[in-house]
């Protein structure tokens, strides 16, 4: 039996192959690379020493989708895939609620042909809008700004009513607050197409010398310093909360939200702070206006995840910083880079484990 991981190419599903391999499960891996490199799977295989098979389908190939049930004994999936950029969505709406929607409908399609019934779901703490209090948990009103966080509640309300209709499934929804860092390894991290939405490969990249300066979006923020505070949380840290949801899901049925952070926020000032700390680099930055719909603070309560699922986050910010800065430090153009890797003996090109159907 296996684990399909659907965009397990992309920058928290490639961590979470990581923690599930090593932890003993064998995965199936499918991604299209809209968002991701292919790269990232050989990085994979070289951190764990296991091979997976992998599909290069797109979600919204039905077919193709099913075929890979087909072929495959899958227990459980772990659901990643999807457009992810909040000023794309804002442009492109119409491509976010067709593909992001879509795709989640046709794979639940499929697993429920295939009596595969356990899902976890890759949500956003997007879904809470402009918090009306903080910390956040569970139970904060619902309520998104574009168009990227209305996909993801309404595909938590569509899984609602799918549980609704059959309570044999088991379906662990995770708000995800600001991944930030990388594997220890330094050989996966994140790679942003073009210039970062993010903060935090934004100053990496400053820092290795690919944009000149970091844009700090508003300084006038109710906050300590001026500028808006995140609930900042280690990919590593995020992977392991996916192994602790699995497991739920896995014993249990019914649906839940759990928030994924450490229930602690930092500013962005501070952040930038942090990361000449650990990196011995200076940051340049430059405020520039604040962006409409961003909260001045923004962080989660954690708590129902560690009772319910035994997980919470462990990593500082000091680790995130080192991890976040080794790995593009060691990858100054991201996956482009390949490290030589053909001649390293992990090493296995995707031929070695691309099926294809």
């Amino acid at each position: 039996m296996a684990i399909l991981i659907t965009g397990g190419a992309g920058y928290i599903g490639s961590h979470t192959c990581v923690e599930l391999l090593n932890a003993g499960y064998e995965i199936v891996v499918l991604d299209n690379f809209i968002n991701s490199k292919s790269e990232s799977l050989n990085r994979i295989r070289r951190i764990t020493g296991r091979k997976f098979k992998f599909y290069d389908v797109d979600l919204l190939d039905k077919e193709k989708v099913d075929r890979v049930f087909i072929e495959n004994e899958i227990e459980a999936v772990i659901h990643f895939a999807g457009l992810k950029a909040v000023g794309e969505s804002v442009r492109l709406p119409l491509s976010y609620y067709y593909n992001n929607i879509t795709s989640t409908i046709i794979l639940c399609e499929v697993m429920k042909r295939h009596d595969v019934k356990k899902l976890v779901f890759s949500s956003s703490a997007t879904v809470y809008g402009m918090p009306e209090r903080v910390p956040i948990s569970e139970e904060s009103p619902l309520f998104t700004l574009n168009p990227y966080g209305r996909t993801k509640l309404m595909i938590e309300e569509i899984l609602q009513d799918l549980y609704i209709s059959d309570q044999t499934w088991s379906i662990a929804l995770l708000r995800y607050f600001n991944p930030i860092g990388a594997h220890y390894s330094g050989l996966i991290g994140e790679d942003p197409n073009g210039i970062p939405n993010n903060l935090m490969p934004y100053i990496t990249q400053v820092a290795v010398g690919k944009l000149k300066e970091l844009n700090i979006f508003g300084s006038n923020y109710p906050t300590k310093d001026g500028t808006g505070v995140r609930d900042y949380i280690h990919v590593v840290d995020l992977a392991v909360g996916h192994l602790r949801a699995l497991e739920k899901v896995s014993t249990l049925t019914g649906i839940d939200a759990y928030n994924l952070g450490t229930g602690q926020g930092y500013s962005v000032l501070e952040m930038v702070s942090a990361f000449e700390k650990a990196s011995e680099m200076k940051i340049p930055y430059r405020i520039v206006d604040p962006r409409p719909g961003d909260a001045a603070v923004c962080f989660a309560d954690p708590l129902k995840a560690k009772r319910e699922l035994g997980w919470q986050a462990e990593k500082n910010i000091v680790e995130m910083c080192e991890d976040a800065w080794r790995w593009q430090k060691q990858n100054p153009n991201g996956y482009e880079n390949k490290m030589n890797s053909i001649k390293d003996p992990h090493y296995f090109n995707s031929e070695d484990f691309l099926v294809e159907i």
